[in-house]
């Protein structure tokens, strides 16, 4: 098990924790980690763009001026791609983007997320994150304390505190173990766990 120093918000030492090898220790693939984001992204977009097909718009059927003996081309109906206000052709309709990944990959790619913050040295464990009130320049002179900038916080509960404190400053993230993902470790260059959820963590990626 690989053993790291645990922190209190003055990034003064308190004590060490054990990571679990099989968590926090194994080898990061790259092509495991970018097919699980993709999927992640795939499934943020909303696939709603559309268009209106000839058939779809809202136009008169007959026909707009006589055939022959106008001196003009010949012409349908007003809904014809080829005229203002007219339908689209091959326009975009509402899809899904889904691309399914297995949850055991899935897993797999969220210990090796979490394994390439402890390697990097980009990981900090620290006790708790209990602040006196919610005041962002509070929670901002915790983050200079460890000198970081674009992280991610990850708590064990409700940190009523912890979240409006960080509400308006765009470069730092804060969830609950349970959502814990790979876009998002990856996408933040520093990861904060509160030692408590640790083993939450733990017990959910191992089972």
């Amino acid at each position: 098990m690989a053993v790291i120093e645990v922190y209190n918000l003055q990034k003064e030492k308190t004590s060490q924790v054990e990571l679990m090898e099989d968590v926090f220790g194994i080898s990061p693939k790259k092509h495991v980690l970018h097919q699980v984001v993709v999927s992640q992204l795939a499934h943020r977009r909303a696939g709603t763009a559309s268009t209106k097909t000839r058939s779809e718009v809202n136009r008169s059927g007959r026909k707009l001026w006589r055939q022959k003996g106008t001196g003009r081309a010949r012409v349908g109906s007003a809904s014809s791609p080829t005229r203002r206000g007219g339908g689209v052709i091959f326009g975009p309709s509402p899809r899904q983007y889904v691309h399914k990944v297995p949850k055991k990959v899935r897993k797999i790619a969220l210990r090796m997320a979490l394994t390439d913050k402890v390697q990097t040295d980009h990981l900090f464990v620290v006790s708790d994150f209990n602040l006196p009130d919610f005041k962002t320049k509070g929670f901002v002179q915790v983050m200079k304390n460890f000198e970081v900038r674009k992280a991610l916080i990850v708590t064990e509960g409700e940190n009523e505190n912890l979240e409006r404190s960080s509400r308006n400053v765009t470069w730092v993230k804060v969830m609950r173990y349970q959502g814990l993902n790979v876009y998002d470790i990856l996408n933040h260059e520093h990861l904060f766990l509160v030692q408590s959820a640790i083993a939450k963590i733990e017990e959910a990626l191992v089972s």
